[in-house]
């Protein structure tokens, strides 16, 4: 099979050509038609995320059909179409996992970081964290879905119920996804982009954000809760600023620069700052039921595998509106 391969980190991927590899008793081999390539792929290429597996295939956003199946395998079946997420394997048996909080598992492992992931024509994934999907899914426009819609949707999660004015800071793969779920659910989505980018600006008010500005610009209204998907740590008290009383802010990114110090007048008035830490397989199955009522769809410029380094430039530099995404075309 052909793979792009990360040898070491901050140097751009190898195409290599590898042995299929073949599934142990509790996974199965999926032949991968799409993956998505998420900002934490750029973490981990760039060295920022300082564990990976090496030599490496990345990517954690994968739509495939299924090629062979383990022998312990009775509920997955040759020529199912299933996604595989960033979430690849937990314990089950530490204080994380018997609290119901496996996105927390003290020995977890992550498709893509730290198990070999889908920027290639095959992959291996161990069964139970693999999302069986419908034919709907089948195109890959879906790929995104697994992760910068499903930590979007974990994240959204997050925020207070009755919140109606939200913020989104930095407006990529996950926050297109979102503006269309908390617009169905009649939410007044503000848009933050970086200052002067007026395609991204463009693209959010196309999607219908309620208002749109530069990161540094004042919104029209107090906002009820703030996601920052945009890895930058300056957000932090700009956000708090922005959030009116009993607010919060959640943080999306697995990285994130440094948060600049702050006064405490920012954060009083009960404002809470919180973080996203991966995601559980309930995320999942809540997420893919709830588009079965909301439409959502994604905007994504189509790569080639072998154009990998290609596509991961132009995301590092924000010139992707909506996602990037492989295809495994040309073998």
């Amino acid at each position: 099979m052909r793979a792009m391969v990360l040898e070491n980190p901050r140097q751009p991927l190898v195409l290599k050509k590898l042995p299929i590899p073949r599934p142990a008793a509790d996974q199965v081999l999926i032949r991968v038609t799409a993956c998505g390539i998420c900002r934490t792929d750029l973490h981990v290429i760039d060295g920022e995320l300082t564990q990976p597996k090496l030599p490496l295939i990345p990517g954690h956003e994968i739509i495939g059909i299924v090629a062979a199946v383990g022998k312990a395998i009775t509920n997955i079946y040759t020529g199912d179409l299933v996604g595989i997420p960033w979430l690849g394997y937990t314990c089950g048996t530490c204080k994380y996992c018997r609290l119901d909080k496996e996105n927390l598992c003290e020995n977890a492992r992550f498709t893509g970081y730290t198990l070999d992931g889908g920027y290639a024509e095959y992959t291996v994934a161990y069964a139970k964290y693999c999302f069986r999907l419908s034919e709907q899914y089948n195109n890959a426009s879906s790929a995104p879905l697994l992760c910068a819609g499903l930590i979007g949707f974990r994240a959204y999660h997050m925020i207070d119920r009755s919140a109606q004015n939200i913020g989104m800071y930095g407006f990529g793969a996950a926050a297109h996804i979102l503006v269309q779920i908390a617009r169905a659910q009649g939410k007044k989505v503000f848009a933050f982009t970086r200052d002067g980018d007026k395609t991204s600006q463009q693209f959010a008010r196309g999607l219908g954000a309620y208002w749109v500005g530069g990161s540094s610009d004042t919104p029209a209204e107090k906002l009820d809760a703030a996601i920052i998907f945009a890895p930058a740590g300056e957000l932090v008290p700009k956000a708090l600023q922005d959030v009116d009383k009993g607010g919060s802010v959640i943080c999306g990114g697995i990285h994130m620069s440094e948060i600049p110090a702050f006064s405490y007048d920012l954060l009083w008035g009960e404002r809470v700052v919180r973080s996203v830490a991966n995601l559980t397989r309930k995320d999942g199955l809540d997420f893919f039921e709830l588009l079965r009522s909301v439409t959502v769809q994604t905007q994504t410029e189509l790569f080639l595998l072998e154009q990998a380094n290609e596509a991961i430039d132009k995301l590092r530099k924000g010139k992707i509106e909506g996602a990037a995404v492989l295809v495994m075309a040309g073998k």
